[in-house]
């Protein structure tokens, strides 16, 4: 596969943390709370990236750890920098604007309504349903 794309998207109380291959299907998801840095899904996740050549993500994955350890894989990253950085990272935008694919697959997951509304609480059950909508949408 070419590239992957990170993206943390999700309500108030909790952010979906989601890998998805270069066709916009989700591949590996992580559950976080509302108010946890981005950082923590990153950390998280870049443990299971699988072998790819770029990945995209949004500006809340820029941090130097994350973009070395990219690097010592041997994957590029295309994430725009911070706002408060002093030193602004290039990057492709004509690449970057492939992100769109990982946008559409949090919208079409949304669709299913036990998803959208967070009707499960605990976080398991939550990751299961989501996994489950995935799963029929894109696999099936």
């Amino acid at each position: 596969m070419p590239g992957r794309a990170l993206q943390s998207n999700g309500p108030r109380g909790t952010k979906l943390h989601a890998i998805c291959d270069s066709k916009g299907r989700p591949i590996n998801f992580f559950v976080s709370a509302g108010q946890v840095s981005d950082y923590i899904g990153a950390r998280t996740l870049v443990g299971n990236l699988p072998d790819v050549d770029w990945l995209l993500g949004v500006r809340g994955y820029d941090a130097d750890w994350f973009r070395e350890a990219l690097k010592d894989k041997g994957i590029r990253a295309f994430i725009p920098g911070r706002k408060q950085r002093k030193k602004p990272v290039r990057y492709d935008k004509r690449r970057y604007k492939r992100r769109n694919r990982i946008e559409i697959m949090f919208g079409r997951l949304k669709d299913w309504r036990r998803v959208a509304t967070r009707y499960d609480r605990c976080p398991k059950v939550s990751c299961s349903a989501i996994a489950l909508a995935a799963l029929v949408i894109y696999w099936l």
